[in-house]
């Protein structure tokens, strides 16, 4: 049986509006975090994606109440299915998928619908169109209303390893065959309600550098004839770990996830680690590195996503990627992690990988 492959992926992001601006940063190995002398949050530094406002980048309709994750969301799915007409014959219909990851959807949402209770006359007393976007699923949701995506839709949580849990569930999708695509990925918005969230939770001497934004994949069993394949799926392995151990379990579980490809570390072409882990060195071998958070922030829900969009943005200008394998770690504070590991086509363009 055949891995699934990548045909096509978009971005959303700091660095901008789609998938050139994306790579464009990632090439330039760039920061897209600033400091704005607006942004109400204690010595916090941000990156969001620059100019973005709903109503001018998907349109009026149906954005009057939409959350600003769900909008990003809405804005990656439309950026891939926008790019072709094939890659919008793949992915939507009776049997187009979606599986989006999350950390616990909109915190401005629910919030918002908190505050009412309490504020207004009653409880009962609130802006109802806010109520769907303060439910996990909303984004997704309103990504498969919007686009007509008629397949199983789904929402996995996990803060920053969502994006790879959300992988290993289309990936299962697709070989019972409950879909024929599925567009898969993450989405986190940065707003002051998250900025004080993490500013209360976390450490004050380490202030919070918070990013944003949606990437998605378009995931298919086998790309049909003529279709390029930007990367093959080898799989995609989930673990725990205790306090204080992270970086030991995540070299523990890229070398589990290597022998039962049958891979070896020299075959590892680059590695985008997880955030705080530093250089990887496995079997005396140190791939080189990709960019990560700290050229877009704690992206949450989407930095496993922007992860996976580097390693496929730095592949298509890298000939040394050709034919070998790239591996991304991720680790989310509540103490679990992945590691997913894709190969290269031999060929750029290459119907198979």
């Amino acid at each position: 049986m055949t891995a699934p492959v990548i045909t096509a992926w978009s971005a959303v992001s700091p660095f901008g509006l789609g998938r050139e601006a994306f790579a464009a940063g990632v090439a330039a190995r760039t920061s897209a975090v600033t400091r704005p002398e607006d942004w109400p949050v204690p010595r916090q530094r941000v990156a969001p994606v620059p100019g973005f406002v709903a109503a001018e980048v998907l349109g009026p309709k149906g954005t009057r109440s939409m959350d600003r994750v769900s909008a990003l969301a809405a804005a990656a799915a439309g950026e891939l299915l926008g790019a072709g007409s094939r890659h919008r014959e793949a992915a939507t219909g009776e049997r187009a998928a979606l599986v989006l990851g999350t950390t616990a959807g909109s915190s401005t949402s629910m919030m918002d619908i908190t505050r009412d209770t309490h504020t207004r006359a009653k409880p009962f007393h609130i802006d109802t169109p806010r109520i769907p976007n303060a439910i996990m699923n909303s984004s997704a949701a309103q990504c498969a209303i919007r686009h007509n995506l008629k397949g199983p839709n789904t929402t996995v949580a996990g803060g920053r390893a969502a994006g790879l849990f959300a992988l290993r569930y289309a990936l299962r999708l697709l070989s019972s065959g409950h879909a024929r695509s599925v567009l898969c990925g993450g989405a986190e918005e940065l707003t002051t309600d998250r900025g004080w969230l993490e500013h209360h939770a976390g450490d004050p001497d380490r202030p919070a550098v918070l990013g944003e934004g949606c990437s998605l994949l378009l995931l298919e069993p086998a790309a049909p004839a003529g279709v390029p394949v930007l990367a093959e799926v080898i799989g995609v392995t989930l673990e725990v770990f205790r306090d204080g151990e992270q970086n030991a379990a995540l070299a523990s579980c890229l070398s589990r996830a290597l022998a039962r490809a049958g891979i070896t570390a020299a075959d590892l072409w680059a590695v985008s680690p997880a955030v705080g882990q530093g250089e990887v060195h496995i079997d005396g071998h140190a791939p080189p590195t990709l960019p990560g958070e700290e050229a877009w922030g704690d992206a949450g829900a989407a930095a496993a996503p922007f992860q996976i969009a580097s390693v496929l943005a730095a592949a298509e200008r890298d000939p040394s990627a050709r034919g070998r394998v790239a591996a991304v770690l991720s680790a989310d504070r509540d103490n679990v992690l992945g590691c997913a590991l894709f190969r290269i086509p031999k060929e750029p363009g290459s119907t198979h990988a």
